[in-house]
């Protein structure tokens, strides 16, 4: 059994990937949009980033 557990809803994920994506123009890089979505929710960037690329595959 995997000892990770996913700490926030899916639609607290579907959100945080929605903000990236529609506030990435605002940083000067998407890996800057994530780290500062993450922050703001309290997880870490490199988790949230999986889960753009994951929105963003077909």
């Amino acid at each position: 059994m995997s000892k990770t557990t996913n700490k926030f809803s899916p639609e607290v994920r579907a959100r945080a990937v929605r903000m990236i994506l529609d506030h990435e123009g605002d940083y000067p890089s998407r890996w800057s949009a994530v780290v500062s979505v993450a922050d703001k929710i309290g997880c870490a960037p490199q988790t949230l980033h999986e889960g753009v690329k994951n929105d963003l595959l077909p």
